[in-house]
């Protein structure tokens, strides 16, 4: 007997068996789809029915059996034995089809328009490489800038040539022109930045204007690592914390001595009402290793090595007399030993400081909807502050070390007498006094070693291209607005403004200022996201074309890859 095929099978089903075939399919497609959007595995160890835990899916399923009897009666058990919808074929149509329609919807919204490319390599579990790329563009009906993921594909190696081969692939997969490419966004590897082989250049030889700039948070990170190394003080702080958490972060013993010790002192604290009771009060802290890598880890673990000093202190003089092994008691007497000196207060109060304003700079410019002009403003902001610490900040600091000191009966040493490093021969340091060596040799240096490198690692500021957008900044009434930069940034675009359109621009400028000065809606705004917004809202984003399209040029710089480096993270946490 011959098979029918589906089209004949769907002919011949009844109304009713059409109906029930409807119900499962959209209830299999809610499940999954939520599962989907909070990042969840789908399947169980055990999907028999004697399993008590059949997996994410099947269980949301059945709860939401429960909770909807026209659900239940089509489902499961009471589902055709040919056509349950429940199986991982199936699962895993419904997520492509997901995912197709996800990606056709980001498609159509793009359109034609301009956009960047973020993308960032790296290998899964099987160590295979993998390239995941994500779009930064403006919204047409919003004037939003978003960014979206769009794909994520395997590749043969990590050389330029090969990620250019996989990112244009993947663009003219979903029908998108590498020629409307006008940003680039990666992190700082050789492959991706190198002047003469590297992805950047081989894109731009296909689109000149396609743009690069180094993402501005790995900048961040790679210029605090810079001075951790560069520094002998830092270095010997950041050895020295190496080797504390190696004697106690390690052991899962000894990080419940910590909690232990710290619980103790809490209800102490709390009975004689020393510290306030209250909803984010008094959370548990731990010791976490930093990471060359992973942003704002070494100022978190500077703050808990702070804020646990005491309770650190009892657990290395726990380990120095009782420990199990001569190594470790040799270790965490010489740990305690740095750790209870005047040179590591000095040096972990000082980190602590500046990191503490590169952090927030730091967790500003991995917002996706940071434009280019606020990230230049607050990479100026948080120099000047570190230039104001170095400047008047140096009695501050010392009062605090002095004080923290004095809280915890560390020896705080004559600053006129002369330096002696603490457990370290002083053949390596010049014969000075102690105020001129941490004043000079350390505060001082150190501070200018950052400032040298904010402005070594953040070269691209400097580039024309990115001056002449910060004067289309409308902070303080469009103040620092130059006609001339702006019509000078349009040249960097010849594909995209003619010498008709650059005279066309130079007329419509005029009108555009004028307009923006007279409108009170328009005055009050601090970003330029802001204010492509509010032009499409007012559809001036149609009465000045030119102008917007510039707009769209900036806005879709990106300042981190901060998106596109999370669909790594989101594949590991499923994992």
């Amino acid at each position: 007997m011959a098979k029918k095929s589906i089209l004949v099978s769907l002919d011949n089903a009844t109304e009713v068996t059409i109906k029930e075939y409807d119900i499962r399919l959209k209830a299999s497609i809610s499940c999954l789809r939520y599962l989907l959007w909070q990042g969840l595995g789908f399947r169980g160890h055990r999907e028999n029915s004697e399993s008590l835990n059949r997996g994410n899916f099947l269980e949301l399923w059945k709860w939401l059996r429960t909770h909807n009897e026209v659900v239940s009666k089509v489902t499961l058990e009471n589902a055709p034995g040919n056509c349950p919808l429940i199986s991982p074929t199936i699962q895993k149509d419904i997520i492509n089809c997901c995912a197709k329609e996800t990606t056709k919807r980001i498609v159509e919204e793009l359109g034609v328009d301009y956009f960047a490319i973020l993308a960032d390599e790296s290998s899964d579990v099987s160590q295979k490489e993998q390239l995941s790329l994500c779009l930064r563009y403006v919204q047409r009906k919003t004037g939003q800038v978003v960014e979206r993921f769009i794909g994520l594909v395997h590749v043969g190696d990590t050389t330029a040539l090969s990620l250019r081969s996989a990112i244009i692939s993947l663009l003219i997969k979903h029908s998108l022109s590498p020629s409307k490419i006008r940003r680039q966004g990666y992190d700082g590897a050789s492959n991706m930045k190198d002047e003469k082989h590297g992805l950047k250049t081989l894109i731009m030889e296909d689109t000149p204007s396609a743009y690069y700039v180094h993402c501005f948070a790995h900048q961040l990170q790679l210029t605090l690592v810079a001075i951790a190394k560069k520094n002998d003080e830092c270095a010997w702080l950041f050895d020295t914390i190496a080797n504390l958490l190696n004697v106690v972060g390690v052991s899962c013993k000894r990080r419940e001595l910590i909690r232990e010790i710290q619980a103790q002192k809490l209800a102490q604290a709390l009975e004689i009402d020393e510290l306030e009771t209250g909803s984010g009060l008094n959370q548990e802290l731990g010791l976490k290793r930093p990471g060359d890598t992973r942003w704002s880890s070494h100022y978190k673990t500077l703050l808990n090595v702070m804020d646990l000093f005491s309770t650190i202190v009892k657990v290395l003089m726990i380990i120095g007399k009782n420990g199990s092994k001569s190594d470790d008691k040799c270790k965490a007497q010489d740990i305690l030993y740095s750790m209870e000196s005047f040179d590591f207060v000095f040096m972990t109060q000082l980190m602590t400081t500046i990191f503490g304003y590169t952090n927030n700079l730091c967790l500003a410019l991995q917002r996706m909807d940071q434009d280019i002009i606020n990230a230049m403003r607050l990479v100026s902001l948080t120099k000047s502050q570190l230039q104001k610490t170095r400047e008047d900040g140096w009695e501050i600091h010392l009062n605090k070390v002095i004080s923290f000191c004095n809280n915890h009966g560390i020896v705080v040493p004559d600053l006129e007498a002369c330096y002696m490093p603490h457990g370290r021969s002083k053949r390596f340091v010049q014969q000075v006094s102690y105020h001129r060596h941490f004043r000079i040799d350390v505060f001082i240096e150190v501070i200018d070693l950052l400032l040298q490198e904010f402005d070594n690692r953040f070269d691209e500021v400097h580039m024309e291209l990115i001056r002449c957008m910060a004067c289309f900044s409308p902070r303080d009434g469009f103040s620092s607005f130059d006609k001339e930069s702006v019509l000078k940034l349009a040249t960097f675009y010849p594909f995209d403004f003619s010498s008709i359109d650059l005279r066309s621009l130079d007329c419509q400028l005029d009108i555009f200022m004028e307009d923006m000065r007279r409108d009170n809606d328009f005055q009050n705004l601090q970003y330029l996201s802001s204010l492509s917004m509010k032009l499409v809202v007012t559809k001036r984003d149609v009465a000045y074309p030119f102008v917007f399209l510039l707009i769209k040029l900036v806005l879709i710089l990106p300042v981190a890859t901060a998106s596109v480096e999370s669909i790594f993270w989101n594949d590991v946490c499923e994992e």
